[in-house]
C-alpha cells in the first residue's frame, strides 16, 4: 500500500443551479480529492488550512474514512476558504458570485516528516507558489507527482506555474485550460506542446465527453460514465484526481497501462460526485457501489 499526500483546499460553498440552493455545505480540492481516493487501498493525508468557524464533525468524518488530518492546519481566529457559485442550465458554465481567501491568503503548508515519504504527491488547485513550496520539502525523484491546475492561474501566475509543470510527472487539466496553455487549437497538438514543457503524462478532462491520456506516443480515451441526473458539478474534476492517484497508489508498477485504469476509476468516481450536491454522495460511498459501477462501465465501453 502507498501512501497518497494531498494538497488542497478544505473549505466551505454555496452552490446555486437552474433548480436548487445548497446553502453552506463543505467543499474544497482538497477535501473531494481526499474522499474519492479513500475508497482505494492506500493511506492519505490531506495538507490544508482552516479557520475556527470549521466544524470539528467535518474532520471527525474525513477521519471516519481512514483520511489523516494531521496536516489540517487550524487557524482559531480566522476563517474558512469560502466560495459561492451559480451554475447554468447546460452545467458547463458556471459564475463565481463570491470568492473569500481569509486564512487561504496566508497559507504556508509544511510537509510533516511522516508525510515526506509519500509516493503519491497530489497537488490540488492552489496558488503555483504554494505548490512549488510543497514541492521543495520533498524528494521528487522518487515520487509520483500529480497536478491540477486551472485557467485562473495561467492567467495571473504563468511564469510560476511553469516552473511547477516542469517539476511533476502528470498534468490533469480540462480541454479548454490545456488549449489555453498550449497555445494550439487542437487537444492533441496542445497535449504535444504541454508534454514539452516536462510532465511525462497528460490528461485532459472533456466533461461529460469523458477524459484523454497522453504520453509520448501513446494515446487512451474514454467517455464518461452516463449519469441521468446531474444535481452538482462541484468537485468532479477533484473527484477524478482523487480516483486516478487513489488507483494508482495500489498498484505496484506505474506505466501507461496502469493509468489507462487510473483514467477510468476517475472517471467513475466523478460520476458518483455529481450526482449529489458538494459532498453529499461522495462521503458515503462504498467500496462494492463502487466496483459495481466499475462493472457497469467496462460493459458500455467494450465492443
Amino acid at each position: 500500500m502507498k501512501k497518497t499526500l494531498i494538497v488542497g483546499t478544505v473549505a466551505y460553498d454555496e452552490i446555486e443551479t437552474p433548480t436548487e440552493s445548497s446553502g453552506k455545505i463543505l467543499g474544497g480540492a482538497g477535501t473531494y480529492i481526499g474522499l474519492s481516493a479513500s475508497l482505494f487501498d492506500t493511506q492519505s493525508s490531506i495538507i490544508s488550512i482552516v479557520g475556527g468557524d470549521f466544524e470539528k464533525e467535518n474532520l471527525e468524518m474525513l477521519n471516519s474514512k481512514g483520511i489523516n488530518t494531521d496536516s489540517i492546519e487550524i487557524v482559531p481566529k480566522g476563517k474558512t476558504f469560502y466560495w459561492k457559485g451559480k451554475y447554468h442550465k447546460d452545467w458547463n458554465k458556471r459564475d463565481t458570485l463570491s470568492t473569500q481567501l481569509n486564512v487561504l491568503a496566508d497559507f504556508n503548508p509544511i510537509v510533516k516528516d511522516e508525510n515526506k515519504n509519500a509516493e503519491i504527491i497530489v497537488l490540488g488547485n492552489l496558488h503555483p507558489l504554494v505548490q512549488n513550496t510543497v514541492l521543495d520539502q520533498l524528494d521528487t525523484n522518487k515520487k509520483c507527482v500529480i497536478l491540477d491546475t486551472m485557467n485562473f492561474w495561467m492567467d495571473n501566475a504563468l511564469d510560476e506555474l511553469m516552473k511547477v509543470i516542469g517539476r511533476v510527472d502528470i498534468i490533469i487539466i480540462n480541454d479548454e485550460e490545456a488549449l489555453q496553455l498550449s497555445g494550439k487549437n487542437t487537444l492533441f497538438a496542445a497535449a504535444k506542446e504541454i508534454l514539452s514543457f516536462g510532465p511525462s503524462q497528460i490528461v485532459i478532462k472533456k466533461g461529460e465527453h469523458g477524459a484523454m491520456l497522453f504520453e509520448d506516443g501513446e494515446f487512451f480515451t474514454v467517455p464518461a460514465f452516463p449519469v441521468e441526473k446531474v444535481k452538482d458539478p462541484t468537485g468532479a474534476g477533484d473527484s477524478f484526481a482523487g480516483g486516478f492517484a487513489g488507483y494508482l497508489s495500489q498498484i505496484d508498477e506505474i506505466d501507461f497501462e496502469g493509468m489507462k485504469l487510473a483514467v477510468v476509476n476517475g472517471t467513475v468516481m466523478a460520476s458518483f460526485c455529481v450526482e449529489g450536491f458538494g459532498t453529499a454522495v461522495m462521503k458515503n460511498l462504498d467500496k462494492e457501489t463502487v466496483d459495481n459501477r466499475l462493472k457497469e462501465f467496462k460493459k458500455y465501453t467494450r465492443y
